[in-house]
C-alpha cells in the first residue's frame, strides 16, 4: 500500500493497543480498522478511553502494547510532528488556539509543516521562492476560511471569539495541515443546536467533498447516528461493539453501557 491508497482500503489500522497510567488501564487490547473515505466515530461513556485512543493515534501518548499503522507506515512510536508530515491532523476536546493571534494567523500555523523555506532561506530568497510560497499558503487558508464561513472574523483575535466560532477556527487550523486523516475530539461539545448543525455539515463536506477520512469522538448520539459510516464503542478501555450505526444502536451491550434504557434508545432512533 502507498500514498495512492484507494477509497475503501484501510488507511488506519489499530491492533491490540493497550495504554496504562500506573495501575489504571486506559485501553485494553483495542483493535479496529478505518477505511479511506470513511466517517468513523468512536463513542462511549465518560472515562471509556476515547480521547486516550485519539492521543495514541496522533502521537501524544505512546501505548505500552500493540501497533498502529497509517497507510504503509508503522507510526506507533513516531512523534506527533512526524505523523502530521504523513498527513494526520486533529482537533482537541479543549481548545488549543493561540488566543493572542488573529484567526488567519492561527490557521497559517497549521500550514507550517508544509512550508519549504525556513527563516534563513526565506530571508535570502524572499523576492523569489519564499514570497511565492507564503502567498500560496495564504490562498489555501482563504479557501478554508470561505468553506467554514468565517471570513467576517478572519482578522479577529482568536481568544476573544465566541466559543462556537473558536471551535470552527480550530477545525480550520486542522484542515490547513492538509490531512488525509483528520481526528476530531468532540467537535460539537458545548454548541447549541444551530452550531451543531453547521459543524455536522462541515464535517460531512470535508469527508465527501474534500476527501478527508474522519475519525470522530462525539457525545451527541443523534449526530453520530446520522453522519457516521461505522462506529466503535468503548467502555472501561475495552471495545464492546463495532459496526454500522443501526447495528451498534441495537447492540445490548451498548444499550446497557452507554445509551441507557429503552426510552433513551427510542429517542435516538426517532
Amino acid at each position: 500500500m502507498s500514498d495512492s491508497i484507494k477509497v475503501g482500503e484501510s488507511i488506519l489500522s489499530v491492533e491490540d493497543i493497550s495504554l496504562n497510567f500506573g495501575g489504571v488501564h486506559a485501553l485494553k487490547s483495542v483493535s479496529f480498522n478505518v477505511n479511506k473515505g470513511e466517517l468513523f466515530s468512536i463513542i462511549g461513556p465518560n472515562g471509556a478511553g476515547k480521547t486516550s485512543m485519539l492521543n495514541c493515534v496522533s502521537g501524544r501518548y505512546n501505548p505500552q502494547g500493540g501497533e498502529i499503522r497509517y497507510k504503509d507506515h508503522d507510526i506507533t512510536k513516531l512523534s506527533p510532528n512526524h505523523r502530521a508530515d504523513l498527513g494526520i491532523g486533529r482537533t482537541f476536546q479543549n481548545l488549543a488556539l493561540f488566543g493572542h493571534m488573529s484567526v488567519l494567523d492561527n490557521i497559517l500555523v497549521g500550514r507550517h509543516h508544509l512550508m519549504k523555506n525556513n527563516f534563513l532561506t526565506g530571508s535570502v530568497y524572499w523576492a523569489g521562492g519564499a514570497q511565492a510560497e507564503e502567498l500560496e499558503h495564504r490562498r489555501a487558508c482563504e479557501d478554508i476560511i470561505d468553506f467554514l464561513e468565517i471570513s467576517h472574523i478572519r482578522k479577529a483575535q482568536a481568544g476573544k471569539l465566541a466559543y462556537g466560532l473558536r471551535k470552527r477556527v480550530e477545525l480550520a487550523r486542522a484542515v490547513a495541515l492538509k490531512p488525509d486523516l483528520i481526528l476530531l475530539d468532540e467537535p460539537m461539545a458545548g454548541m447549541n443546536l444551530e452550531e451543531k448543525t453547521d459543524m455536522a455539515r462541515y464535517i460531512v463536506d470535508l469527508n465527501q467533498e474534500w476527501g478527508m477520512t474522519v475519525v470522530m469522538i462525539e457525545h451527541d448520539m443523534g449526530v453520530v447516528m446520522d453522519i457516521s459510516d461505522r462506529i466503535i464503542v468503548l467502555d472501561f478501555g475495552m471495545k464492546i461493539a463495532e459496526g454500522l450505526p443501526e447495528e451498534v444502536i441495537n447492540d445490548p451491550h451498548v444499550k446497557q453501557a452507554y445509551l441507557g434504557d429503552d426510552d433513551d434508545i427510542a429517542q435516538v432512533s426517532a
